[in-house]
């Protein structure tokens, strides 16, 4: 498996300087091993990705899988990244939106018309979930997990001094997995686009990402609003949150927080707690 590490640095080094791309084989988590580097002082930008995860992590705790065996011809099942970089935006609010805004325009720029039979539309799922759309249904393809740490060493090995580093984990589905233990039969980028792989999907992402993410210290997120709005799985949706509430979606707001109507009137979900999911397929 051959990753475009020489390409990304070319492309991405004018825009953040010092950047770099590291490829491992296995690690516990992507977003664990650069978090534990940024706390240690090593705090420019990187791009770690990893073959293997063996204690992948999602939202709020959860387990993100990564499969260890490779598919026909030494293909990568899944594809876990993570970057990390110093970070100061004026507003942190919406980010895990605006990211996966970017992650899904780069895997499939242009939606395709609704219809029937029709093909897979990659869409997000509110705050940090990468969704297809297909005439098979609808399932998860990915993730994503933001994480900040402000613990950064200051001493002789420290590389910078930053008051906060920020670290974006992905984790999307490459080739198709077994929905065992799963409440939903996970998506593919093979359902999206067959014969996409890991490394090329790599090379996609990363450029794209890090301009939105530079913008968004610049803008927050209200410039990237209407583009999520084209690909909300959830809007016009009813809902069920962790916490017992059930509601209709409504959309976000400019600082990314979901609108649910409840008991007749609009209330906004911001919650890192909270989590949602749809309850119904048809709009209400």
């Amino acid at each position: 498996m051959r990753w475009p590490v020489e390409t990304l640095c070319a492309a991405v080094s004018p825009l953040l300087p010092g950047f770099a791309v590291e490829v491992l084989p296995s690690v516990d988590s992507t977003n664990t091993e650069l978090m534990r580097r940024a706390r240690a002082g090593r705090c420019a930008p990187s791009l770690l990705v990893a073959e293997r995860q063996t204690a992948g992590r999602g939202r709020l705790g959860r387990v993100w899988h990564s499969d260890a065996a490779h598919g026909a011809g030494g293909a990568i099942p899944s594809l876990t990244m993570s970057l990390g970089l110093p970070f100061a935006p004026r507003d942190w609010s919406g980010l895990s939106l605006a990211v996966g805004v970017s992650v899904a325009e780069s895997l499939q720029p242009v939606l395709p018309p609704r219809g029937a039979p029709r093909p897979a539309r990659l869409g997000l799922k509110w705050p940090n979930d990468l969704w297809l759309d297909s005439a098979a249904g609808e399932r998860k393809l990915g993730g994503i997990l933001l994480e900040t740490t402000s613990l950064v060493a200051r001493g002789p090995a420290a590389s910078c001094s930053a008051a906060r580093y920020a670290v974006l984990g992905i984790g999307i589905n490459v080739l198709p997995r077994s929905a065992e233990g799963l409440s939903l039969p996970p998506g593919s980028l093979q359902d999206l686009e067959p014969g996409l792989d890991a490394p090329a999907a790599l090379l996609r992402i990363v450029g794209p990402l890090v301009a939105m993410l530079q913008a968004f210290e610049q803008h927050g997120f209200g410039p990237v609003q209407p583009r999520f709005a084209a690909r909300d799985l959830l809007h016009g949706r009813a809902v069920a949150l962790s916490d017992g509430r059930t509601g209709s979606a409504h959309g976000v707001r400019e600082d990314g927080a979901l609108l649910v109507r409840m008991a007749g009137a609009l209330q906004a979900i911001s919650g890192a707690e909270i989590s949602v999911r749809p309850s119904a397929a048809q709009p209400v």
